[in-house]
């Protein structure tokens, strides 16, 4: 069985005073139901479970009142013994919960009730054009998690790298120390396996008991295909051919020099104000992260944002290394990458960051000057570049150079390296990246994700 950082947060909303009902949203197959009925099986005496995209009819027991006693008859009335409530040792769980919008309304008196726990699952939640709207969306009456796929850690975990490992690469990147050569080795081949298996969990599950690549890739071309199915049953009609067209483009705009998402790449013609929504369709439903250009490398980051220029990066790379051509994940585990190499190694290290709930920003302007990544790191404002085995870092020096223009004293240069600093920067082993936490910024994301905060 996979270890997943959701069973800690499911633990530390259960452990908060007065928590709320719960809802866990992520992209489709990314472990939501498992984790969830794990979890509940392991912590509660009664689970009753509810799977609307399953079963249809169960909508029907909220289609009435929603006063709780009537809610409880009639799912009583509905699965027998299969529905047993007790005060505090009985959980409800709502999967797939965007396919019944009353079941979420219905959040808000469960929450007033408060003699049960409720934990929501969505693949769909918000996308624009799915189905019917809650009549009343249960505002501070809910508490929100975002669920990835694997991360990097969680795929170390997986394949029997455990917490001692991890501590002495930590150590390693504090005192700046070059990484210990044999298990330097052995994550450069880990990071490499995680580029092209991703962390779906099925799919990582089936790579670390057999290592049969053409079966990962198999399966991650029928979760891709079941995203463009999404696309074209839940959009709305006259959107259904733009966002699939959107999607597929996504190859051809990371293979581009500059990596800017444009609209004419997904067709001759287009334009944003055509194709901005069904890009934006693909956002809500988990499967890509936006990574925006600054203005300027200044701190607030989000403030610097320009809402207009960004690029786009599936949210896990294992997918998007299986819309590549067939021979891909082969040159990537051998370390043949040629010319695509940046773009499947930025979208690497776009996966890790965006999993570690950090926002994306790069930085480009038209002198030249380019930055994969730019990030809040120890407080100040840090650039990132990615290069897949060696290159140089002119536009982070140049900008190092002109700390009175540019506000920057430090960089981060992640590649086929070990350890080790030249100045003001600081080269690490690409596999590191997964470290690189902002201390304030980690422990505000904890509390967002641990569900402290309300939607």
């Amino acid at each position: 069985m996979l270890k997943r950082k959701m069973e800690q947060q499911l633990t530390d909303w259960k452990n908060t005073k007065n928590h709320k009902p719960l809802i866990i949203k992520g992209c489709r197959q990314c472990g939501k139901t498992y984790s969830v009925l794990d979890f509940a099986n392991k912590n509660y005496k009664n689970v009753v479970y509810l799977n609307f995209f399953e079963n249809p009819d169960y909508a029907s027991v909220f289609a009435g009142s929603l006063e709780i006693d009537h809610i409880i008859m009639m799912l009583s009335a509905l699965l027998g013994e299969k529905a047993v409530f007790e005060e505090g040792e009985t959980v409800l769980i709502l999967d797939e919960i965007q396919d019944c919008p009353q079941a979420r309304t219905a959040l808000k008196f469960f929450r007033i009730d408060g003699r049960f726990d409720v934990i929501g699952t969505g693949s769909l939640l918000g996308v624009k054009g799915y189905g019917a709207e809650p009549k009343s969306i249960p505002v501070g009456s809910e508490t929100v998690i975002d669920m990835y796929p694997l991360d990097f850690e969680e795929f170390l975990w997986a394949n029997g790298i455990g917490s001692p490992v991890i501590e002495t690469l930590k150590k390693c990147l504090e005192h700046e120390t070059p990484v210990p050569e044999a298990l330097h080795s052995r994550m450069r081949q880990l990071l490499l396996q995680y580029a092209v298996v991703g962390g779906m969990p099925e799919i990582v599950q089936t790579f670390v008991d057999s290592k049969q690549m053409d079966e990962v890739l198999r399966m991650q071309r029928d979760i891709v295909r079941s995203y463009e199915d999404d696309m074209v049953k839940y959009a709305e009609r006259k959107d259904k051919s733009q966002i699939k067209e959107c999607f597929q483009s996504i190859p051809k705009q990371l293979s581009k020099e500059n990596k800017k998402f444009q609209y004419s790449v997904v067709k001759k013609g287009a334009t944003a104000s055509k194709y901005a929504g069904s890009l934006q369709w693909i956002e809500d439903a988990g499967i890509i992260s936006r990574c925006h250009n600054l203005s300027i490398t200044e701190l607030p980051l989000d403030g610097n944002a320009e809402e207009h220029i960004f690029k786009i990066y599936m949210k896990d790379c294992g997918l998007f290394v299986s819309m590549l051509e067939d021979g891909t994940q082969y040159d990537i585990l051998q370390g043949n990458l040629h010319a695509y190499k940046g773009a499947i190694f930025e979208n690497l290290i776009a996966d890790i960051f965006a999993k570690m709930g950090r926002k994306l920003y790069y930085f480009h302007k038209g002198s030249g000057l380019e930055i994969d990544f730019v990030m809040r790191y120890k407080g100040e404002c840090v650039l990132v570049e990615v290069k897949a085995t060696t290159g140089n870092t002119k536009s982070a020096k140049t900008i190092l150079r002109h700390p009175e223009k540019y506000h920057v004293n430090h960089a981060i240069k992640l590649g086929d390296y070990n350890v080790g600093r030249a100045e003001q920067i600081l080269t690490l082993p690409v596999y590191m990246a997964f470290l690189l936490r902002e201390a304030s910024c980690e422990k505000n994301n904890d509390v967002l994700l641990n569900g402290y905060g309300s939607v």
